[in-house]
């Protein structure tokens, strides 16, 4: 595949999009922590509404080691709108570990990172290739769209599976600063051009190597899981509690304060109950809190 990989890598050198942390002063900055916080913050989350709160959150707290003396509350009324708030509390969880566990230095291997809170195969290789420089697979929602187009021929991958790792790996580059850019490519190819719904295939550096394309786009049907509509369901009152407990004087009100005028009740507690369960809010003698 050396043509295609020359491709991409040509193409993404020309035409990336210029992100906080794919600048080297960002890396010299904050090194593998701030990768660290960008890769949690854009795990189903668009890179527009991330980059506004990422260089904020790092400004306040630039090290593992400054994170991990924040209390949950204050990393959970920071976390703001990106949504799926556990994230904040794993990436704090994370900051500790990573202070106890390493000297308050993320570390470099996969393993040990895979082994920190809220981290997946994907931002373990993605902190190990983005920061560190190491050759390894690193395949996102968007990396497998490409490979399904380009190498299976179909419009959409199918379920995530351990197989992603090994097909992604067997399309790098021997040499370890090309693997590492051909990666960002990849991602960067299926974000903004081999895009989901509207895909600009005119506009494809690979196109010429892309067997759905050559089969004609075809219609090969769409496999994956859909997520349930926001408006209305238990994610957006659980956002609507998490909203009023940030705003309210000391991150704390009393229960039946809060979304008085949910207009399902039952809707309302259940979602109480489920960031409760997960650690987001404290209930303590009739009132509402954030954690502490």
């Amino acid at each position: 595949m050396p043509a295609l990989q020359t491709a991409l890598t040509d193409w993404y050198a020309d035409h990336a999009r210029d992100l906080p942390w794919r600048r080297a002063a960002f890396h010299e900055q904050y090194g593998a922590w701030g990768t660290l916080v960008s890769e949690f913050m854009l795990q189903q989350t668009p890179v527009a509404r991330v980059v506004p709160h990422l260089q904020a959150w790092l400004e306040r707290w630039p090290t593992p080691v400054v994170q991990a003396g924040a209390t949950p509350a204050e990393v959970v009324h920071h976390w703001a709108n990106l949504g799926y708030p556990r994230r904040a509390l794993w990436l704090h969880r994370a900051a500790v570990e990573v202070v106890e566990r390493h000297d308050g230095v993320v570390p470099r291997d996969v393993h040990a990172l895979l082994a920190l809170s809220g981290i997946g195969d994907y931002t373990a290789r993605a902190v190990a290739v983005f920061s560190y420089g190491d050759r390894h697979p690193v395949v996102d929602t968007n990396t497998r769209r490409v490979i399904a187009r380009v190498i299976d021929g179909r419009a959409q991958p199918e379920s995530p599976s351990k197989r992603d790792l090994s097909r992604m790996a067997a399309l790098l580059p021997d040499d370890v600063a090309e693997s590492a850019a051909f990666n960002a490519a990849m991602m960067e190819l299926g974000a903004v051009v081999c895009t989901a719904r509207t895909p600009h295939c005119d506009m494809c550096p690979i196109a010429a190597s892309c067997a759905w394309l050559a089969a004609g786009r075809p219609d090969t049907g769409d496999t994956r899981r859909r997520q349930a509509r926001y408006e209305g369901s238990d994610r957006q009152t659980r956002g609507g509690v998490l909203r009023a407990l940030r705003h309210a004087d000391e991150h704390r009100m009393p229960a039946d304060a809060v979304l008085p005028d949910w207009p399902d009740p039952v809707q309302r507690d259940r979602a109480i109950d489920s960031l409760i369960a997960d650690g987001l809010v404290e209930a303590e003698d009739g009132m509402l809190l954030l954690p502490r």
